[in-house]
């Protein structure tokens, strides 16, 4: 964890890491272009807007979005996702802001539209998981 991220509410260390590592999960499936397992980081009914608007409302219609949008549009952006601000709703229950930034396929930052997302995690049966989120395209900020 990083000392960087502002913790609202008494969320453990092991929560903390937990969630953060569902945004990491998200965001290696993404940098790999893997739509499975970028669907894998939310429940199976779950709801989703993309940075385009569109709502998802489940995994599997999550998969079938980022499947042909990782081959094509998507095929050469890469980003790095950081957890700037966790939340805690209700036990087990935590919102997640993270500022997206656009990288080169090693990690480096590159110049590009800037994300800012907003995902509800939950702990669930088979580990915490996406229950909804909002991610929002951003304009790089002025020089």
């Amino acid at each position: 964890m990083t000392n960087d991220i502002l913790v609202v509410g008494v969320i453990s260390p092991e929560t903390q890491e937990a969630v953060t590592g569902v945004v990491k999960g998200l965001e290696k499936a993404f940098n790999v272009k893997d739509p499975l397992a970028l669907s894998e980081q939310f429940t199976h009914m779950t709801s989703w807007s993309n940075a385009m608007g569109t709502r998802l409302d489940d995994r599997e219609a999550i998969a079938e979005f980022s499947a042909p949008a990782m081959k094509g549009f998507l095929r050469d952006s890469y980003a790095r996702y950081d957890v700037v601000k966790l939340l805690e709703i209700a036990p087990d229950v935590i919102a997640v802001n993270v500022a997206q930034t656009p990288t080169d396929s090693s990690g480096d930052p590159v110049e590009g539209v800037r994300g800012a997302a907003l995902y509800v995690i939950a702990k669930q049966a088979d580990g915490w998981k996406i229950v909804a989120g909002q991610n929002t395209a951003v304009g790089a900020p002025p020089a």
